[in-house]
């Protein structure tokens, strides 16, 4: 039969030590924004909810703005660089192919050495890291992990593009997941309707327009009505699917904390799911836009931020988009960084 191979069959309880985050310096607001598309400030807000939004500068790329975010998270954890086993960085905005921004990230920190992995699952990705990062820490792969959420959403979409170019913005939320005292990350609920993929979608693709002198560069294409209703009217029995798993009731919840693609998607699954007036729904979007896979951890951080949560209060975390992705999970509020 060979050697018996060891493994650990001890479950540890899984947790978000601490959180921060990075905002660009530029705001820009829909008056700038409709300077190159034919809409208004008036239109856009009630059709999204949307007022500012931040773009990237120069020196503010993906990399950049993960190190910033996650050196935050790490302080606010109390934990040390060298102490990280893994980094995982969420996004779909990252230039390159290779080297990826995790093992940029992870040197840049000091972790001397961390596994790196980038994953690029849309507007899903964070709550996607999140539970790859939980597992490894309830199972001893690792005993913390940094997971990263960030986008430059500003370099994907075509300025004159009335459809998407005021929805998206840029930014990263970072956080530190580690052994908890009490489970601190419930099980996720995770998915996919690729027959949808084409709902959100990059076009051309990189290939054609290397080949093709003729081509225009590939931006983000997006069917917005088909966007709306699915998120609209299937996410909120995804959420309910993540309470069930999770075994949190309703009305044990402090907030919620959906993907922050367009404040009427979030009213309509709010009011379905018929939530308690006591529970807290996340509007980060108003100032910050649909920043994808740095969307969750902004918004929690704006939260502890203003007062409206705290730390440890019981959260529903609810992420979809490109893929057509989506995933959730029930979670306690971390430690955030000091400003």
């Amino acid at each position: 039969m060979g050697a018996v191979i060891a493994n650990s069959t001890e479950l540890r309880p899984s947790a978000i030590l601490g959180l921060g985050v990075f905002r660009p310096e530029r705001v820009v607001s829909n008056d700038e924004i409709c300077e190159l598309i034919d809409s208004n400030d008036e239109w856009i807000q009630s059709r999204s909810g949307i007022r500012n939004r931040r773009f990237a500068g120069e020196n503010e790329s993906v990399v950049a703005m993960s190190i910033d975010a996650g050196r935050r998270a790490l302080a606010a954890s109390g934990v040390d660089a060298a102490q990280v086993g893994a980094v995982i960085v969420a996004t779909s905005t990252y230039p390159v192919q290779t080297p990826p921004a995790s093992a940029l990230v992870a040197d840049a920190l000091g972790t001397g050495g961390a596994g790196a992995i980038d994953v690029a699952a849309g507007c899903a990705g964070f709550c996607y890291a999140l539970s790859l990062a939980s597992d490894m820490v309830r199972v001893g792969t690792e005993r913390y992990v940094l997971v990263i959420g960030v986008e430059r959403m500003s370099d994907a979409t075509e300025p004159t593009d009335r459809s998407v170019r005021f929805i998206f913005g840029d930014g990263a939320g970072a956080v530190v997941v580690g052994r908890g005292e009490e489970t601190g990350i419930g099980p996720v609920v995770w998915g996919s309707d690729g027959s949808q993929g084409t709902a959100i979608r990059q076009v051309p693709d990189w290939v054609d327009f290397a080949t093709n002198p003729n081509q225009e560069r590939p931006w983000i294409k997006m069917e917005g009505t088909s966007v709306f209703r699915w998120a609209a009217f299937e996410m909120g029995k995804i959420a309910q699917q993540v309470l069930d798993k999770s075994g949190v009731a309703m009305e044990d919840l402090d907030a919620f904390i959906p993907h922050q693609a367009n404040a009427r998607i979030t009213e309509v699954i709010a009011r379905g799911m018929r939530l308690p007036e006591s529970v807290v729904v996340s509007n980060d979007i108003a100032e910050t836009g649909n920043t994808s896979a740095a969307s969750i951890p902004l918004a929690m951080e704006e939260l502890l931020r203003t007062g409206k949560a705290k730390p440890g209060d019981t959260t529903l975390l609810l992420a979809f988009g490109a893929g057509l992705a989506y995933a959730g999970q029930v979670v306690k509020m971390p430690v955030l960084a000091e400003s």
